[in-house]
């Protein structure tokens, strides 16, 4: 038995264990890095990555059926669904080498490809080598969650691990789940060319903005997806080739079924009770230092963290983490300032609150404005007319913002900026941008702040009055 005296354990090279690793080793920290699987983790093999490079097969797809409105004669484009995959394949390879044991090991890291577990509240074991550490970062990530409906074991189930291995195009993809994944996957295969029910035993993207996920909802919709909410699967029968999803309204066949409903942490097998570290269903129980609550030398971070799970979360929990951890400088993580988005067409981001939880918190101090993609001539020209900004403000400040329309998930970042350095509306205001862009939606959306204030104020206009008939 090989044994190892470092300074940080890192478990898992997913985003958040490797951002970790290269900051603690570039900065001279002695780490050893542990991957049971594959580096990179969830977003480089299963997740962000492959389903981006999906939707921009079905993007190009797609386009050629709007050529008409552009005076350009429409193609019916056809897709070989395997060449798509291939597609897929070579994104992630191109990707890979930045994750790869090379590189972090080229960085200083000590990589080991091996499951791990812990052993005691200061050792952990991988393979045949235990690691002593002064701390452990457990940055495990989670996986898809399949939930326990019946007769669902007795069929072929696709889910984000597996569907971007699936070569041959399903002819009707049923997806169980009609949040972000589930919706982007719907969007992706019928623009393939497969035919798509979606079944939501809820709402359809019941956590963003009700008026802005409408938006989304009737695009895909007239895209010929065929969306049913309030629909729990009950019951689920048949067999390869031939899939039935049984519910309160009706029974939906299909020749293949996605099950998209939500993540499950990946805590199993870590014998996280050998190291006194207390956890649940959610993840590792940490404090506002991602340091966990009943053993210090441990800390999470990304989807084990038990908050948000978005990969540039886990980013940012891993620099925390370099901050606290190599340079022992006080280091909290925060959420009002994390963005996200849905990357359906039109896309769908948000930041900080929505017009509902700002209202529900900050009642009458609240003011929302509105920015019409329709009122915007760069998405005039290329007829991207469909969406809007909403940006909540509380006193001069902006706490939150929805976006759904083309790039939203690119708009977003001026507004997640904003609210993470506490700026004024003033200071979105005052910004020149390129004529004609997008992210000019934003600053009308900041003038429309200020216009009332300028525009239908008497006292402005009697000081405009007094400055004309006195200035020289």
């Amino acid at each position: 038995m090989n044994r190892i005296k470092i300074d940080i354990c890192i478990i898992g090279a997913g985003s958040a264990g490797l951002s970790v690793a290269a900051g603690a080793a570039q900065m001279g920290a002695a780490v050893v890095l542990i991957e049971g699987h594959k580096m990179g983790g969830d977003c480089l093999n299963y997740g962000c990555i492959p389903s981006k490079a999906l939707i921009a097969s079905a993007k190009h797809a797609h386009e050629p059926l709007e050529n008409a409105a552009f005076g350009v004669e429409e193609v019916w484009p056809k897709v070989d669904f395997s060449a798509v995959k291939d597609h897929v394949h070579a994104v992630i390879d191109a990707i890979a080498p930045v994750d790869s044991q090379d590189r972090f090991e080229n960085l200083g890291c000590t990589v080991i490809r091996e499951n791990a577990r812990f052993i005691s509240e200061t050792e952990v074991q991988a393979g045949d080598t235990i690691i002593t550490a002064r701390r452990f970062v457990v940055a495990t990530g989670s996986g898809p969650f399949v939930p326990p409906i019946d007769g669902l074991d007795k069929v072929s189930v696709q889910t984000n691990e597996t569907i971007f291995n699936l070569r041959e195009r399903p002819d009707h993809l049923l997806i169980i789940g009609g949040g972000p994944i589930g919706m982007e996957m719907a969007q992706a295969h019928v623009r393939l060319g497969c035919k798509v029910t979606v079944i939501e035993g809820a709402k359809a993207m019941g956590k963003d903005d009700p008026e802005l996920a409408a938006i989304v909802l009737d695009k895909l919709r007239r895209e010929g997806i065929e969306i049913v909410e309030d629909a729990q699967a009950d019951r689920i029968s048949g067999g390869d080739g031939v899939v039935t999803v049984h519910t309160p309204k009706g029974d939906f066949k299909g020749t293949h079924l996605l099950v998209a409903v939500g993540r499950a942490v990946n805590v199993d097998g870590l014998d996280l009770g050998k190291a006194k570290v207390d956890y649940d269903r959610k993840g590792l129980k940490v404090d506002a230092s991602l340091r966990s609550t009943s053993n210090k030398r441990v800390y999470a971070a990304g989807d084990v963290a038990g908050g948000m799970q978005f990969t540039h979360v886990a980013g940012y929990h891993g620099g925390q983490l370099v901050r606290s951890l190599v340079l022992g400088l006080p280091a909290k993580v925060r959420t009002d300032h994390i963005p996200w988005a849905t990357y359906t067409d039109p896309e769908l981001a948000q930041v900080g609150l929505t017009e509902a939880q700002a209202m529900n918190k900050h009642g009458g101090k609240l003011t929302v404005v509105r920015s019409e993609y329709e009122h915007n001539d760069r998405a005039n020209t290329e007829r991207r007319t469909t969406g809007l900004i909403k940006v909540m403000v509380v006193g001069g400040k902006p706490v939150g913002a929805s976006i759904v329309g083309h790039l939203a998930g690119e708009l977003i970042g001026m507004w997640a900026m904003a609210i993470a350095n506490d700026l004024k509306m003033t200071a979105i205001s005052n910004t020149v941008l390129p004529y004609p862009t997008y992210m000019e939606l934003n600053k009308r959306a900041a003038g429309a702040y200020f216009s009332p204030k300028l525009f239908e104020s008497a006292v402005v206009k009697k000081a405009v009055g007094l400055v004309q008939r006195w200035m020289p």
